[in-house]
């Protein structure tokens, strides 16, 4: 037994951690269904990313397809690939740092 009757705190503090890493859980599948998009070259280049990195698709307007600038149209795929982790990160850090008190980080968590 807890002496003073906090066997119902603890049980409280249990039901609510439960809650949370649920909450987190759901959260987190969220994000991996979720699909972010990066241009770069002015929408030349268009990626679509989903919430674990995974690159879905890449749309280059053939108007940048010039075989004697192959670096630039590199630099373009780079630049919306890179724009899209970016969003990707911000995303999931935004709904992680919900379940998070402060400005605390959590290793690992986002």
């Amino acid at each position: 037994m807890y002496p003073g009757g906090k066997k119902g705190n603890m049980n409280d503090l249990m039901k609510q951690a439960k809650k949370m890493q649920e909450q987190m859980m759901k959260a987190q599948e969220e994000l991996a269904n979720k699909v972010v998009e990066a241009t770069s070259g002015g929408g030349m280049v268009t990626v679509k990313m989903n919430g674990h990195n995974e690159l879905l698709s890449v749309k280059i307007d053939p108007v940048v397809v010039d075989p004697a600038d192959v670096e630039m149209l590199e630099d373009l795929i780079l630049a919306a690939v890179n724009e899209a982790q970016q969003k990707v990160a911000k995303s999931s850090e935004e709904e992680m740092s919900k379940f998070v008190p402060g400005n605390m980080k959590i290793p690992g968590l986002f």
